[in-house]
């Protein structure tokens, strides 16, 4: 009897196992059923419960490995979003870093590529530069041999083609080193090589204008400066100052058409007066001349693009000026400066504006544009006088105390010098 019941109890165990493993499992999927023995004197629910606990805690588990592997999906989707944004972002500086509307090999429809396939880093640009001037260096040293020669047609025509192809090849070199001014990691060697560039630049139009002074082609007085940029490093200047001056008469052929203004066409800085005399049109202002930093608004409208003869009349005593602009008087005034006569000693500057003596110079304040026959004088300039000068009189006189001739005049950073004579080149 003991027997049989004590079969019983084990076919009801066995029973009791299954059916609790049952009801633990059904959330599992597949499974394995495990059993474990349970005292006679208790409760099987209870021992289910107990046993429960590791089921428990591998559900809780596998929700948070869940829980994790989506966040984990997320954090890549939003990863590859970002990458996807910063390709785009990539490719368009990348077009945007070639000329507009490029044709094959980067280059504008119709222009001309002088300087080669050049290089978009700014190390690589720059000695690339450097190695067409010195190709060009090469092709004026042969004219130079020409011009020695007999061949002088032949000269002629090298010399002007190499002078416009300069000229080209010149404003493409300043737009780029142009882009270069902003400080960052490496700008000095930058800049070292940027000098160069000017300098070589410099000596070709120094080598060019002795083969024109050789030939005698023209008068020493029939050239203009072209100004094309407006950086702080192009310029000429008079090689020698200005004398004391208690009256003068400033003169000059402009042709412009910068915005907002054409900038500085001259100045005259002295010690401890970067402002003795200047000329200006800086911002939406209209021009000014200064003196002793005094300064008077001129009645000038220039910026047309066209060429526009300017004179500009001044006097110590009481302060008074007058203003020419194409033979004609535009406007006067007084107290300018008064009892303060012009000093010695100073630096005259073209296309620049001088915060310190002979230096100093802001891209903002620079001339854009042509400049031709400067004269200063240290008297008065009748109406009479000025028309002459206005309209190309051959009684027109020239400067007494600064005259427009060549040898006069020092070229830096890549201004250019080209033929010309008032009157017969206007507009």
């Amino acid at each position: 009897m003991t027997g049989t019941m004590d079969g019983f109890s084990w076919k009801l165990f066995l029973l009791s196992c299954l059916l609790a493993m049952e009801g633990c499992a059904q959330d599992f999927g597949q499974t394995q059923f495990i059993c474990t023995s349970v005292p006679k004197d208790m409760d099987l629910c209870s021992a289910t419960m107990q046993n429960s606990g590791p089921a428990e805690d591998l559900k809780t588990t596998v929700m948070q490995l869940r829980e994790t592997v989506l966040q984990q999906k997320e954090t890549i989707m939003n990863q590859k979003e970002t990458i996807r944004e910063l390709t785009s972002k990539l490719s368009r500086c990348e077009s945007q870093s070639l000329p507009a509307a490029a044709g094959p090999g980067g280059r504008r429809p119709g222009s001309k590529n002088t300087m080669g396939d050049v290089s978009r880093g700014t190390t690589d640009t720059l000695a690339q530069l450097g190695q067409t001037l010195q190709t060009l260096k090469q092709r004026l040293e042969n004219l130079e041999q020409y011009s020695r020669g007999n061949n002088t047609v032949q000269a002629n025509s090298l010399k002007d083609l190499l002078q416009n192809k300069i000229d080209d090849m010149e404003k493409q070199v300043l737009s780029r080193v142009n882009t270069l001014e902003d400080p960052k990691p490496g700008a000095r060697n930058d800049t070292d090589q940027r000098n160069r560039v000017e300098t070589t630049l410099t000596s070709l139009h120094h080598r060019i204008n002795d083969l024109e002074k050789g030939k005698e082609t023209r008068p020493t007085d029939k050239f203009q400066l072209t100004f094309p940029l407006r950086t702080n490093y192009m310029y000429a200047k008079a090689k020698r100052s200005l004398p004391e001056m208690y009256t003068f008469s400033v003169c000059l052929w402009i042709k412009s058409n910068a915005s907002p203004g054409v900038g500085t066409p001259f100045s005259y800085a002295v010690p401890g007066q970067a402002n003795e005399l200047v000329l200006i049109e800086w911002g939406n202002n209209p021009m000014e001349i200064l003196i002793n930093d005094k300064v008077a608004k001129l009645p000038f409208l220039i910026n047309d693009g066209k060429w526009h003869h300017l004179c500009i009349t001044w006097t110590t005593r009481d302060g008074m000026w007058e203003a020419f602009q194409d033979g004609v008087m535009r406007g006067s005034g007084e107290n300018l400066a008064p009892y303060h006569p012009i000093k010695p000693e100073g630096v005259l500057v073209l296309g620049q504006e001088q915060d310190s003596l002979g230096g100093g110079f802001d891209a903002t304040q620079a001339y854009v544009g042509e400049l031709a026959n400067l004269n200063i004088w240290n008297r008065k300039l009748s109406i009479a006088e000025i028309y002459n000068l206005a309209t190309c009189n051959s009684k027109a006189p020239a400067g007494n105390v600064f005259s427009w001739t060549e040898s006069n005049i020092e070229i830096f950073g890549g201004a250019t010098k080209w033929t010309f004579e008032p009157c017969r080149s206007l507009n």
